[in-house]
């Protein structure tokens, strides 16, 4: 039996995700790049809980950057995914919809043109599964002061979502996204570079898990990121830390704390470690509810299911739920002559509903834990 696995962001947040990337310690230019890249990568995936093997995916990806003429450059990603498992424990649905076998297949395009003092970028993203079709478009842009010691950053990008399941719960619903980012990236000190970053994201639409009993959620999400970053260069060491806290909030109540960390430290020889951290926090949406056994019908119902009114807000995804989680990471990198670049990366994931700082967590949500690998070669010219 198949099930949806909706994208973990919006596309149109993706696209402006990706306005703003802070770079290393240098000063902030608005140039092209001197020449093109092709990278190859691949991601494999595999999460379990409490004895549970659940989802496996292997992501295969290319991406091309390349300039165009002096002032102008394009780049593009193309993404396969396989993905294949079972539901989240203790959250599956009665509907059948516990195992799951899906392909998804998306890419993306960009193409800057740079001006003496700032950029503009126009974007376009597509994302295709069996039951879910994602369209996005954006347009970015960056001004810069005449020192180049400062960059600020406007964006604005909307998506498109179309949301057929197998179960024919609902047949050709639609969810549309309007995102606005601002940001500000500065160099502090010759050895530090500082960036804010705020996004608002409204939703309205179709925003169910049609594979959930029992999941029924407002038609509109309203969602305010807040992300700080610093970029530290260590002279002792020759290494670059990179620190960032983010913030978020939407109208189904959830709030969440992202802090990360990571070390770039150069070894010679071309290689270089990644090690890094990153813990996170959230609230539960207010109408998430625990499937766990109260003294009435238990798992999946919710509780007071008996005098329910049938359009009652609820949903049991895990997602919504209040939880805390760790990711911890060493990735290697080897530059080999000037044109080739080797990279592998390991992360190990935990994430527990006691875990959840501020407020309670979600105590039915069993520990999940998940492990990804991730392979990278990128050729220049």
């Amino acid at each position: 039996m198949t099930t949806s696995r909706q994208p973990p962001q919006d596309l149109a947040a993706s696209l402006l995700a990706a306005a703003l990337l802070l770079p290393g310690v240098q000063a902030l230019a608005d140039e092209p790049p001197q020449g093109g890249s092709i990278s190859l990568r691949y991601l494999d995936y595999a999460d379990r809980q409490s004895g549970l093997d659940r989802i496996r995916a292997h992501s295969p990806s290319i991406a091309v950057t390349a300039p165009v003429a002096s002032d102008w450059s394009i780049e593009g990603t193309l993404t396969a995914d396989d993905v294949s498992g079972a539901s989240p424990r203790y959250h599956t649905a009665v509907s059948g919809a516990s195992h799951m076998q899906d392909e998804r297949k998306a890419g993306d395009i960009a193409v800057t043109r740079y001006f003496r003092r700032g950029t503009l970028t126009a974007g376009a993203a597509y994302s295709t599964e069996h039951d879910y079709v994602s369209r996005a478009l954006s347009l970015n842009g960056t001004v810069s002061s005449e020192d180049n010691n400062t960059t600020w950053a406007f964006g604005i990008a909307g998506s498109r979502d179309r949301i057929d399941p197998v179960n024919h719960v609902v047949v050709d619903e639609h969810k549309r996204t309007l995102s606005i980012l601002a940001g500000v990236t500065r160099v502090l000190t010759p050895n530090d570079i500082g960036q804010l970053t705020l996004t608002r994201t409204n939703g309205d639409g179709y925003f169910n898990d049609p594979y959930k009993l029992f999941d029924n959620r407002p038609r509109s999400r309203r969602q305010n990121t807040v992300l700080l970053r610093w970029n530290h260069f260590v002279d002792s060491t020759g290494g670059t830390s990179r620190l960032s806290y983010r913030y978020y909030s939407d109208s189904f109540r959830i709030r969440a704390h992202t802090l990360s960390g990571e070390y770039v430290q150069p070894l010679g020889g071309g290689w270089s470690i990644v090690p890094e951290l990153r813990l996170y926090t959230q609230s539960a949406a207010y109408f998430y509810y625990d499937p766990v056994y109260d003294g009435t019908l238990g798992p999946p119902f919710p509780p007071g299911f008996a005098s329910a009114e049938p359009n009652r807000l609820s949903s049991p995804d895990q997602r919504l739920s209040g939880f805390g989680a760790v990711t911890a990471g060493l990735k290697v990198q080897r530059e080999i002559g000037k044109l080739w670049t080797v990279d592998v990366k390991v992360e190990g994931y935990e994430q527990r509903g006691n875990w959840r700082l501020f407020h309670d967590g979600s105590p039915g949500l069993a520990p999940l834990h998940a492990r990804i690998f991730q392979v990278g070669l990128t050729r220049r010219w």
